[in-house]
């Protein structure tokens, strides 16, 4: 297995981030946007990026909150960087697939450009079909002149869209559901590649949540420590490790011959290692 460590590319725009975000970021600059504003949670990877690339670059941001204002070190980062924020409650939060739901947000910031949940949609998965020519250009140094297929975490199905459509269905792709099957994470990849109008190749969604998002156990604490000392490299409870522990588990049940060739997209997200453990000691 290979690893391509994403973590590594910046300290604050983290991971995938940095290539979702992209394209939403250049289409907000060629619109003459004064800023940006989405959504996200109190441990929200993407609002901490894009908060982060917002005090970098000089525009504004706002952050559109799911529940009820709490202080977490993620919310005293995006205060930090300069994002202004709003909390939406619950019921809010949850009525942000209603195509009604931007009307009284872009009414209040007019010259504000918005960008989808985790920086998703079309725009997202095409900031992240790179990450393919990417990998093979490496691939000489790994003494590799081939792989066989694609692991990652899945959240909102963004990243493994961007494979899919950078792959045009030479290579499988497979992706570890860090959140629950109901939340449409295939139903948003479907819509991603229907509307790029590209093909794609075959890919898989393979249960990993452990009973929903951000919930950590002790086995899943244990098997992080475990692979962090023999592999040297971090990651974080609510995405990396889990995906990796159902890698793990694909691979005992002899779900890939002997021999594959995987990579493993490692997706960043280390600025929420710390208030996860703390949550779960």
């Amino acid at each position: 297995m290979a690893v391509l460590r994403l973590d590594l590319l910046d300290p604050l725009i983290s991971g995938n981030k940095w290539f979702k975000l992209s394209h939403h970021l250049r289409a907000a600059q060629d619109s003459g946007a004064s800023g940006v504003i989405s959504l996200g949670g109190a441990h929200s990877n993407h609002l901490h990026a894009l908060a982060a690339a917002g005090k970098r670059f000089n525009f504004r941001t706002i952050g559109l909150l799911r529940g009820h204002p709490q202080q977490t070190p993620t919310v005293a980062d995006l205060q930090a960087f300069g994002m202004q924020l709003h909390w939406l409650g619950y019921a809010g939060y949850r009525a942000r697939h209603a195509p009604e739901f931007w009307l009284p947000w872009l009414a209040d910031y007019p010259e504000f450009y918005p960008v989808p949940e985790g920086g998703g949609g079309l725009s997202g998965a095409l900031g992240c079909m790179c990450l393919v020519s990417q990998v093979r250009e490496q691939l000489a140094s790994l003494g590799w002149d081939n792989y066989d297929a694609w692991w990652l975490a899945a959240g909102t199905g963004t990243t493994l869209a961007g494979l899919l459509l950078g792959e045009a269905a030479a290579h499988p792709v497979h992706a570890a559901l860090a959140v629950p099957a109901d939340h449409g994470v295939e139903q948003q990849v479907q819509a991603i590649v229907e509307a790029a109008a590209m093909p794609i190749g075959p890919y898989h969604l393979h249960a990993a949540c452990r009973g929903g998002f951000a919930k950590v156990d002790a086995e899943l604490l244990g098997f992080m420590q475990a692979a962090e000392a023999e592999g040297g490299v971090p990651l974080e409870p609510l995405y990396t490790a889990k995906a990796l522990m159902a890698l793990r588990q694909q691979v005992e049940a002899g779900y890939f011959a002997r021999g594959s060739r995987l990579v493993f997209v490692h997706t960043g997200g280390l600025q929420g290692r710390a208030a996860a453990l703390m949550q779960h000691p």
